[in-house]
């Protein structure tokens, strides 16, 4: 079951984020009056963009210019940063649009602090948003450091992958095993044009 949500859920936040990068404004202005349609099943966003390049209110009678197809994972994969998820975005209407609402996307930025301090307070806002690059980057350490123990353990303990060292080592000998055959094979060759030359 396909869920629409009500606008005002969603276009003063988008809009919020829009007026604190204005750039992007300036980028979706010549776009006014064309509907973004955004599918992330269950829900459904429909954005007409405004003669100043915010978002107003769409009618789901207008045909959308651009419709923007993702699945919940992939806006998870998103929200952690993973850059290969845009790859599995389906997008599909005006080209121009398509690629302004992607550049967007790539380069918008939220300004975190300045929204939390209308609610918390300049001083609490400051000290959320600390608390947050701090466990972001405790969370991207504990994951660098899980894939080094798991790639040091599969290489030394329980060799499932070949380290370095062994790698070249394997093509060092291939390539001396190689040269090897050439010249027995060169052996072969002359021992066969004597045996040719005494009959």
């Amino acid at each position: 079951m396909i869920l629409s949500l009500p606008p005002p859920l969603y276009l003063a936040p988008v809009n919020r984020l829009l007026r604190q990068n204005s750039w992007a404004m300036e980028r979706l202005r010549p776009y006014a009056g064309k509907i973004v349609h955004v599918e992330c099943f269950p829900l459904t966003l429909l954005l007409g963009i405004g003669e100043a390049g915010e978002t107003i209110a769409a009618s789901a009678q207008n045909v959308p210019a651009v419709t923007i197809r993702l699945t919940p994972g992939v806006m998870l994969r998103l929200a952690a940063r993973d850059a290969s998820a845009w790859n599995d975005i389906a997008v599909e209407g005006d080209p121009q649009l398509a690629a302004a609402l992607n550049h967007i996307a790539h380069n918008i930025r939220w300004d975190v602090e300045e929204d939390l301090s209308r609610v918390f307070g300049d001083i609490a806002a400051h000290r959320m948003v600390e608390a947050g690059r701090k466990l972001d980057n405790w969370g991207r350490q504990g994951a660098d450091n899980l894939a080094r123990s798991f790639a040091e353990y599969w290489t030394e303990e329980q060799p499932l992958i070949a380290n370095r060292a062994d790698v070249e080592q394997f093509n060092r000998d291939v390539d001396a095993l190689r040269d090897d055959v050439a010249r027995v094979e060169k052996r072969i060759e002359r021992l066969e044009g004597r045996e040719r030359v005494n009959e």
